[in-house]
């Protein structure tokens, strides 16, 4: 067959451009289901690998797939989701007595019922859900909001995101104990006085700024950190040989506490681009003036002792 038959074949060029294969097309499940305000990222990666989710009627039990909401039927327990849910975002003054969950075993009063008295801030049925935890004695500012992403990135310790506490302690530590805390300290990792593998499980916390400011007995610290471990705050204080009597987180990221106790409100788009990028670990400025609800209420004097009138007893 002669060459005129098939044609000249060119040399093929060291310019010629390889072809790549195609990247994955959509986004990743889990990442949708937490912008549809399905659940966080974590519990959504649980829902996945439950086998909950279908996509195109195919049931999904893999992490790293991806799809696309605008043209995949996805369905998490038979239920369609029509897209991605439009996004809320509200600060908290969680009181003390409240547990930072869903829903709790033990019955006890959650953060959820302070959101939704009726169907929720808006009157509708956005589901929304806490950055972070405080723990059940623990009071003060915290994020709800149905941003998965956002949540996610917050809560990672890479991030760096300053939360600010007013901490009250029982006994005055000496100077060295305070700079320890601001040195860092070695605390026990997980809950308190978990053992693992027989052996206690200890890591040493990062740098904090840590101020009195208030004196007395009971002093009160401001205290800044830059992680949120497990009952952080309290062991750090033990391991200098204080208890802690009150916690009250009064800021986050650039976000200053200044809603009363068991309120919340809506963040401003400001607020949200901040707390966007102190998730990024870019610098933030909170404002100057602290708000009313993140100061210490001024301590009330002794009342002065009643004067009674002497009294003339008489003879009888």
């Amino acid at each position: 067959m002669s060459n005129s038959a098939v044609g000249k074949l060119e040399p093929v060029s060291k310019n010629t451009p390889k072809i790549q294969p195609e990247a994955p097309s959509g986004e990743r499940l889990q990442k949708i289901l937490a912008q549809a305000g399905i659940a966080s990222r974590r519990k959504a990666e649980e829902i996945i690998l439950e086998g909950r989710v279908q996509v195109n009627g195919q049931t999904v039990t893999e992490l790293g797939t991806r799809a696309d909401i605008a043209r995949d039927h996805i369905r998490v327990d038979g239920k369609l989701l029509h897209g991605r849910e439009q996004q809320r975002y509200y600060m908290l003054n969680k009181p003390r007595g409240y547990v930072t969950t869903l829903s709790d075993p033990e019955k006890r009063p959650t953060v959820m019922e302070l959101m939704t008295k009726s169907k929720g801030p808006h009157g509708d049925h956005v589901r929304l859900y806490p950055v972070g935890r405080l723990d059940y004695l623990s009071e003060g500012l915290l994020l709800m909001t149905n941003d998965g992403d956002l949540a996610n990135r917050l809560s990672k310790a890479a991030a760096g995101v300053e939360k600010t506490y007013l901490v009250k302690v029982s006994g005055a530590p000496t100077a060295e104990g305070i700079e320890q805390l601001r040195r860092g300290i070695m605390i026990d990792r997980g809950r308190l006085n978990e053992v693992r593998s027989g052996r206690r499980d200890r890591v040493i916390t990062a740098p904090a700024k840590v101020e009195q400011v208030r004196g007395g007995d009971n002093p009160w610290y401001e205290l800044t950190l830059t992680e949120g471990r497990n009952r952080q705050i309290r062991k750090m204080f033990e391991e200098i040989g204080h208890h802690v009597e009150k916690i009250r987180r009064i800021g986050y990221g650039a976000l200053r506490l200044d809603v009363p106790p068991g309120g919340f409100r809506e963040l401003t788009p400001g607020e949200v681009t901040a707390l966007g990028r102190a998730a990024r670990g870019q610098k933030v400025t909170p404002k100057q003036k602290m708000p009313e609800h993140a100061q210490l209420k001024k301590p009330v004097p002794p009342k002065a002792a009643k004067r009674h009138p002497a009294r003339n007893w008489r003879s009888s």
